[in-house]
């Protein structure tokens, strides 16, 4: 995770209303990318809701992912719970189903645990996306019964 003084931190946030779609798309990258994410959490959903392109959406929601922690994923599924536009909620399921962590055993498991760690998030919209990903990822019934077990 990059580290951003406040005058970076204020930049990126400046630079996420440019007009500029590849400004606006640097500023997600950059404020996903950094250690004070919680301090731009409001920025970073309109960015993945950005309404005028959805390559603002595919890069800042690749660089939420790409931090790999339970975080980063949250803001991406509060967002595609949020997504009224198809082609936004397309984008970010996009990014969700080509997440290359898919690709390793070590990343698999960690996205399900993560996803099952949301699945009882405080907020609603959150939990349905992680309950809904890890019901496509193996029959409801197998799932529920796992987490009963773990209860």
């Amino acid at each position: 995770m990059a580290s951003l003084d406040d005058q970076e931190l204020g930049r990126a946030i400046q630079n996420a209303d440019s007009p500029a779609w590849s400004v606006r798309a640097a500023a997600g990258r950059q404020l996903a990318g950094s250690d004070r994410i919680d301090e731009a959490t409001d920025v970073i959903h309109r960015l993945l809701l950005d309404v005028q392109d959805t390559g603002v959406t595919h890069e800042t929601a690749v660089a939420l992912l790409e931090r790999e922690d339970t975080l980063g994923l949250r803001c991406v599924l509060l967002a595609r719970s949020y997504a009224s536009e198809t082609w936004t909620a397309e984008e970010i399921q996009a990014a969700l189903d080509c997440d290359p962590d898919w690709m390793t055993t070590e990343g698999a498991d960690r996205l399900i645990k993560q996803y099952r760690e949301l699945s009882t998030d405080q907020d609603e919209g959150v939990r349905y996306e992680a309950q809904r990903l890890l019901a496509r990822l193996r029959p409801r019934e197998e799932w529920a019964r796992d987490s009963e077990t773990d209860a």
